[in-house]
């Protein structure tokens, strides 16, 4: 401690649980100082990204559902994760084999620029599949 009054810096804790504790003659205010840089640095390097939800009908026309499809391209070139829902009413959900081709039709077309992160999956009264961006 004494040494690094000396030089006029502080001594420093890197690493408390270390066996024995690592310190650094050095001044602290600067280390606060490159802390907070790279924690900015590793925080504007995530990436981040949102789900954007597409809800269609087991009897869903087919331009109808083209124009669906063109939506999910969008929504993927923005890197964004794309999640598919088909919703039954009432006795629609005697449908459920109808809503399963329609999720793998959609899967189908939009495989050259997405992949399927979860497979389509049944809850309650609806089906749900979840794209990512390739």
């Amino acid at each position: 401690m004494a040494s690094a009054g000396d030089f006029g810096l502080d001594l420093v804790e890197i690493s408390p649980n270390a066996n024995p504790p690592v310190c650094k003659i050095m001044d602290y205010g600067r280390y606060k100082y490159e802390l907070t840089k790279k924690q900015q640095e590793a925080k504007k390097k995530q990436t981040t990204f949102q789900i954007k939800e597409i809800k269609v009908r087991p009897k869903t026309g087919d331009h109808d559902l083209q124009v669906k499809i063109g939506h999910i391209r969008k929504f993927l070139e923005k890197k964004d994760k794309v999640k598919i829902t088909v919703i039954f009413r009432g006795r629609e959900i005697t449908l459920s084999g109808a809503g399963k081709e329609l999720l793998t039709k959609i899967a189908e077309e939009t495989k050259e620029f997405a992949v399927v992160e979860q497979h389509p999956k049944f809850e309650g009264r609806t089906m749900t599949m979840i794209l990512a961006p390739k």
